[in-house]
């Protein structure tokens, strides 16, 4: 299906009148293309293995929509440029104010990506896409298929190989692991075909839950041996008391520095005394931040691994 694509362009300081304007106008969604930086709320609710780099704030902003061909298009823009034009006359400054148009084809967002996600090592572990086949010469290696959908986590990232190595060093026979910000699963999964006993996953995302999951089930692991729960582990007491105290062989969180400093003490609780953390997520320049956090929380830092411009930090708590 092909879809009329409307651009406003604007400034930051109008964007959230214009889009309650947008709204009124009987606009059902709209994208917000700013430099405005995240808020330390939004930051703390993005459990991943990367954040972006975004363009630098230069106060302006752009708001697209997409309307049907069928729909009364000019209709529409109308509104939208009398709703603007009263927005403008409350002193408020809209920037340009122009709008531009294109026209764009419907999209299969969730699978399209699938084309750049391809097989690759860790150094001897295979990690392949589910739905690429093995190849022959590759039987018989330590196999981790992944499917991420729109959660985060393919191990393509250097931080995921970081932790993915550290969990190798690591991890025993009897190893219960506790896995923040589970994302796709990928590190629960590694652990778990490394022989870890179970796991237990908790993510933000809802899209986390039926990924892992999936994941699991994909790679043979039964629900006997792995869970994921959904919510905060910093600051939700319910998810804490959930997890359970003192009851983890080691604990994975490959995040952010942002994150990892208030996540730190939190996960001290939960491990067993001598229980290994390992961490990931890190700029090499936030190395000092993370340690330093670490070491307050009364962990021994054993090892700090790096690759690229990215930081691991494995610790033990005394």
């Amino acid at each position: 299906m092909r879809w009329n694509k409307y651009t406003l362009l604007t400034t930051t300081e109008a964007e959230d009148l214009i889009s309650s304007m947008m709204m009124d106008a009987g606009i059902e969604g709209i994208e917000i293309e700013d430099g405005v930086p995240l808020s330390e709320s939004d930051r703390a609710k993005m459990f991943v293995d990367i954040l972006p780099d975004g363009p630098e704030d230069d106060g302006t902003a752009r708001i697209s929509f997409y309307l049907e061909p069928e729909q009364d298009n000019e209709a529409v823009l109308a509104a939208v440029r009398e709703g603007l034009d009263e927005i403008r006359g409350w002193g408020v400054d809209v920037g340009a104010g122009t709008i531009e148009s294109a026209r764009t084809e419907d999209k299969d967002w969730i699978n399209n990506w699938k084309q750049y996600f391809h097989q690759f090592y860790v150094d001897d572990i295979l990690i392949t896409p589910s739905w690429e086949p093995v190849k022959p010469e590759d039987q018989g290696k330590l196999l981790i298929q992944i499917d991420p959908g729109t959660a985060f986590g393919t191990g393509m990232h250097e931080t995921t190989q970081l932790c993915i190595r550290q969990i190798r060093r690591y991890v025993t026979g009897g190893t219960v692991l506790l896995d923040v910000g589970t994302g796709s699963g990928i590190l629960s999964i590694a652990a778990l075909k490394l022989g870890a006993e179970r796991a237990l996953g908790t993510d933000l995302d809802p899209c986390a839950v039926s990924a892992s999951l999936e994941n699991m089930a994909v790679n043979g692991i039964g629900e006997d041996r792995f869970r994921v729960l959904l919510g905060n582990l910093i600051d939700d007491r319910d998810v804490q008391e959930q997890v359970g105290y003192e009851r983890y062989d080691m604990v994975t969180a490959n995040i952010l520095a942002e994150v990892l400093v208030p996540l730190t003490p939190v996960v001290a609780r939960h491990l067993k005394k001598g229980g290994i953390y390992i961490t990931s997520g890190i700029l090499d320049e936030k190395e000092e931040t993370v340690t330093e956090a670490v070491k307050a929380a009364g962990f021994e830092v054993l090892e700090v691994t790096r690759q690229g411009e990215w930081v691991s930090v494995t610790a033990r708590k005394n």
